[in-house]
């Protein structure tokens, strides 16, 4: 019997479940707490009942029903809202987590589930030495793909094993700081620049991580290439709609996984979700690129984005024949001469400057006068019922616009039509071995799109007006510092396609070993015998054989980012007023609506015309504003509105990153541009 003093009129009964591994010791406590009892007292009164000495640090409250941690520990429990039927777990805050990383290996260490997912993320890249954690998130894997997965462990005949990479003792789970996510100018290289190996001065700095020099191979290069008959087993996007399911799994950065459901040892994948690479540099990111390059390696096998034949022949000289071999290479040697460095280093300027967006030291050449290009092309206006209408005309191109003219002569007067690229879509239509130059133009107009077509006579013409024609889209001219940079990215690639058929290339003897099958996509595989492949394979590998590589996968990236498609994030969509659902594309600086059934994009809206943008969380709809009185509103049906809502506050907040090396990520600022007011 308790009496009346000791009673209290006020104190009520709590019931805890303490997460410990004593079995001997019960799990659940009853605690006699008020109202005004703060969550640290809670805490401390709970322990003194457990009677088992270790280290609680770690532990905080969890409310079940709530769904939400108690860690604000001055709080009291009146002001939490907690009450008598409330459920309490005492609970280690950090967790292990499987985490499937691009290059498709699994990773397994202790991750904070209490903290949100952003400051997650950023830990678990300072673990695995991946700089500039905002470009990353979490993802659940799409239901189709783990019915996949199931289907195939069903029909397995052997019990699948996974190759886990276990992190479980890193300095960042046990409270101690890991390596920088940033670096300043006078931080010494972690990485050779040329084969992405751990520089030896930097061999000590391994040794206090958990990335060991062989853990960093595992990480920083690229491994042998699935078999074909893996390749057919994994989950491949057919049409617009699956790759809408591909992204509706991305958790929100602004809870913490426990939040979101996710439970100790589940399996996530951490992916690459903002398509702006900013500031990659061999010295410091060898672990970055080829987790970047393997991204893009897999979007192109598993056909997550389209490419021609063309690319897709370059694609497999590239990543898995080249880069493949380079890497097993790579992981027997250490190149670290100085001499070789300071070569690869100007090797690579330029194509760091192309990845990065151009250099802000260049900021004389935007205060000159705008150039103009000044040329005969001739121009394709497809027509419905008769065949597409090819004439040349006179073009010049000025500021963001390009006219044209019957001829050089009349070309002071007016024009035959003024066509404004500011906010268009520009899609590269090449064919290098059919000497096709086009450049497929998608003008936004009141009621859709305005599809012209113009065509160059060679690579030069085609790469300076694409050029042009990609800045102009983003409304920059050709006095922007990035304009040179473009045109250099496009000749590069232009020449990588551009390879003749070679005797000696076709009897290469290392042919033999090749398995054509593992470097292209099914689709592929499906039209061409084996030794066919292989021979085109090694035509395409001339062109790239002399690269490095961390050259060559850098390359592999700057070509990804070349494709029409990429960086685009697809949802399914019903915009207000509209009697059907169209797919949404969100990619780095524009939303583009596209047709459900034929995948032809309707209208672009680009994020430097973007007054203001909400949610309303009632009714799920994202409510967008423009300039020149343009709003648009829609609910989005693959996948929760929260998502959309993120990745235009994130893509938005990257934009305000600088080059300043020694900045820290304003975290507050993120939250406020991604979290909404639910």
């Amino acid at each position: 019997m308790i009496s009346s003093s000791e009673y209290g009129s006020h104190s009520w009964e709590l019931l805890v479940t303490v997460d410990h591994q004593h079995e001997e010791v019960q799990k659940e406590f009853l605690l006699r707490v008020t109202g005004d009892l703060h969550i640290g007292g809670v805490m401390l009164k709970l322990v003194e009942q457990i009677k088992i000495s270790q280290d609680w640090s770690d532990y905080a409250l969890w409310w079940e029903q709530k769904k939400c941690w108690l860690l604000k520990t001055h709080w009291t429990l009146d002001k939490c809202g907690v009450q008598a039927d409330a459920k309490l777990f005492f609970t280690t805050q950090h967790k292990m987590l499987r985490l499937r990383l691009p290059n498709m290996k699994t990773v397994r260490l202790k991750v904070s589930f209490s903290s949100v997912v952003f400051k997650a993320v950023s830990d678990i890249c300072k673990i695995l030495n991946i700089r500039r954690s905002e470009e990353l998130s979490l993802l659940k894997q799409s239901e189709d793909a783990l019915k996949k997965k199931k289907k195939k462990d069903k029909n397995s005949k052997e019990p699948v094993t996974e190759d886990i990479l276990n992190l479980c003792n890193s300095p960042v789970s046990s409270g101690l700081s890991g390596s920088p996510g940033l670096y300043s100018k006078t931080m010494t290289p972690i990485y050779d620049p040329i084969s992405g190996t751990p520089a030896s001065s930097t061999i000590t700095w391994f040794s206090d991580s958990p990335l060991t020099e062989q853990n960093c191979s595992i990480l920083a290069f690229s491994h042998p290439n699935c078999s074909p008959e893996t390749l057919a087993e994994m989950y491949q996007p057919r049409t617009l709609a699956d790759k809408a399911k591909l992204n509706a799994g991305w958790l929100d950065s602004s809870r913490s996984l426990m939040e979101q459901g996710i439970l100790e040892d589940d399996q996530l994948l951490l992916r690459f979700k903002y398509y702006t690479f900013f500031d990659l540099n061999p010295k410091y990111d060898a672990v970055r690129i080829n987790q970047i390059y393997e991204q893009a390696r897999w979007a192109i096998l598993l056909e997550e984005v389209d490419c021609t034949e063309e690319e897709m022949l370059i694609f497999a000289a590239l990543q898995a024949y080249h880069v493949s071999k380079l890497s097993l290479s790579s992981e027997a040697q250490d190149f670290t001469c100085e001499s070789e460095v300071d070569e690869v280093e100007a090797a690579l300027s330029n194509l760091e400057v192309t990845l990065e967006g151009g250099n802000a030291s260049d900021i004389l050449e935007d205060i000159t006068d705008i150039p103009k290009l000044a040329d005969n092309l001739r121009l394709v206006r497809p027509r419905k019922l008769s065949l597409k209408a090819i004439k040349p005309y006179w073009f010049v191109f000025k500021d963001t616009s390009v006219s044209y003219f019957k001829n050089k002569e009349s070309a002071q007067g007016e024009p035959i039509e003024k066509l404004n690229l500011k906010g268009c879509e520009v899609v590269p239509d090449v064919n290098v071995a059919a000497k096709k130059f086009g450049i497929k133009l998608l003008i936004p107009v009141a009621d859709g799109m305005n599809e012209v077509y113009l065509r160059c006579e060679n690579e030069n013409q085609y790469a300076r007006w694409m050029a042009a024609c990609v800045l102009a889209s983003k409304g920059k001219t050709m006095a922007d510092s990035s304009y040179h940079p473009e045109v250099h990215k496009i000749l590069s690639f232009l020449k990588m396609k551009n390879w003749t058929m070679s005797p000696q290339a076709v009897s290469d003897p290392e042919s033999i070993d090749m398995k054509p099958e593992c470097f292209v996509s099914l689709r592929y595989t499906k039209k061409y015998k084996s030794k066919q492949l292989a021979a085109r394979i090694l035509e395409a590998h001339q062109n790239v054989s002399q690269m490095s590589l961390v050259e060559a996968k850098l390359r592999f990236i700057q070509a990804w980012q070349s494709l029409p498609e990429f960086g685009l994030s697809y949802y399914i969509v019903r915009f207000k007023g509209s009697k059907k659902d169209d797919v949404l594309g969100v990619s780095y600086n524009r939303l583009i609506r596209i047709d459900i059934a034929t995948g032809d994009p309707i209208t672009t809206w680009r994020f430097s015309n973007m007054k203001q943008w909400n949610v309303n969380w009632e009714i799920r709809q994202v409510a967008i504003e423009f300039d020149q009185n343009v709003s648009i509103a829609f609910t989005c049906l693959s996948a929760d509105c929260k998502i959309i809502h993120e990745y235009i506050g994130g893509y938005i907040f990257l934009s305000t990153r600088s080059k300043d090396q020694n900045e820290t990520l304003d975290e507050d600022l993120f939250h406020k541009l991604t979290g909404g007011q639910e």
